[in-house]
């Protein structure tokens, strides 16, 4: 058991037995790594996952969790930290839009969508981000006009990740230009598969296509998809970046992870630095950070688990999430030096923790950057005064915003 685990007090007097079911069959079910995503391999292991009881562990029984404790969660996270499983596609399912619409979505849309987000059967994205509205979500120009009863989408989204498999989105856009540009916002269950959606990959400098652009023509969206209330999107919204950030923030490294205070101090080691004082220190740092960071996100699940949302301290771990990637990134080109230019094609850890330093960049971005983290913990955490607002009770179609001219 580790440290993170054992800081929780009251632990439920079956935790050492669920941990222990999960480690045997983890040792038994979880699959060997690949660096392809294979969709329906994925699909089958989370339902998988699903019958046997691991999926949705604190997620209600009524809609197919096992509404167990966050001690329970992060018994079954410490042991799967071992592996690398292949749950990736729903992970913006089950962080982001499940938790957003067990909040604020109807009876019928939990029962109609979580179970089957639970078992593997369709995978979700969120579609916020837009080329004229990243960090400003709230000046989007998607528009969702009333024909009847449906709604008619027109607009485009971008860096939307996991889209290019994804059956269902978490749609966000603008009902009512005549209203603020928070207030005239409305969140949609869209299907991915309609007539009139096109996904797009693009690539990112890793070489890879994690991220995808997203075109909606003439969309037709039922009027019972509305998540929340019409023009209520914006507290929708909040709610789903809070899940956001709290799930980027407490987001596990894998075991192999290149760029973990583990197989940062294994790779001084190898290059035979690790006596220096000045990659000690590094160490020390990186290693304490992680561990503050593992021990924060403990608390905000134990909290969640007493029924005391996150708010606004999700940026706190999504932003030192980030900071602390940045950390691994600068610790690992100290202590490799050229090696991290240069490697053995035949040296895996080399490529391996090139991916990484391409990659990291992305955290201080996605989900918010972290200036916008850092408005956000000042305001509403620490309480600073807000920063002026120049367009607060202003109609949006009067705005000069994106590409809205």
């Amino acid at each position: 058991m580790t440290a993170a685990t054992t800081i929780a007090t009251g632990s439920p007097p079956d935790l050492d037995a669920f941990r222990e079911q999960a480690r045997a069959w983890l040792r038994e079910h979880a699959p060997d790594p690949s660096p392809v995503t294979d969709i329906e391999a994925a699909r089958a292991f989370q339902a998988a996952l699903y019958d046997a009881g691991f999926a949705g562990i604190t997620w209600p029984q009524d809609v197919g969790g096992r509404g167990l404790s966050t001690a329970h969660q992060q018994a079954f996270s410490d042991e799967e930290a071992e592996y690398e499983l292949p749950t990736y596609p729903f992970t913006i399912g089950m962080g982001m839009c499940g938790p957003t619409v067990n909040d604020l979505g109807t009876p019928e849309q939990r029962t109609r969508y979580l179970p089957r987000l639970l078992r593997g059967e369709d995978i979700w994205c969120q579609l916020f981000s837009e080329p004229g509205a990243g960090s400003d979500v709230a000046s989007l120009q998607t528009r969702a006009v009333l024909d009847g009863d449906s709604w008619v989408v027109d607009g485009q989204k971008v860096w939307t990740t996991n889209a290019q498999w994804a059956d269902f989105g978490a749609l966000l856009a603008r009902t009512d230009p005549d209203r603020p540009k928070h207030s005239g916002l409305t969140m949609f269950v869209v299907d991915m598969h309609a007539p009139g959606v096109t996904v797009r990959p693009l690539k990112d400098m890793s070489g890879r296509a994690p991220f995808n652009e997203i075109y909606f023509d003439s969309v037709r969206i039922p009027a019972d998809a509305v998540i929340g209330e019409v023009n209520g999107g914006w507290h929708a919204a909040v709610t789903m970046l809070g899940h956001e950030r709290v799930s980027i923030g407490s987001r596990r490294r894998p075991k192999t992870n290149p760029l973990d205070f583990t197989a940062v101090a294994a790779l001084a080691q190898r290059l035979g630095v690790s006596g220096e004082p000045a990659t000690r220190e590094r160490l020390a740092e990186l290693y304490a950070r992680e561990r503050v960071l593992e021990l924060f996100n403990v608390r905000l699940r134990q909290e969640a688990a007493a029924g005391i949302a996150p708010g606004a301290r999700g940026s706190v771990a999504k932003l030192a999430g980030s900071m602390l990637a940045r950390l691994a990134v600068d610790t690992v080109g100290e202590i490799a030096g050229p090696e991290i230019v240069a490697w053995d094609p035949e040296d895996t850890t080399g490529a391996a923790v090139a991916l990484g330093i391409n990659s990291t960049p992305s955290s201080s971005i996605a989900g918010g950057t972290n200036e916008i983290q850092r408005g956000i913990i000042g305001e509403r955490v620490l309480g600073l005064p807000k920063e002026p607002s120049v367009d607060k009770g202003v109609p949006f179609r009067e705005l000069k915003v994106g590409t809205q001219k």
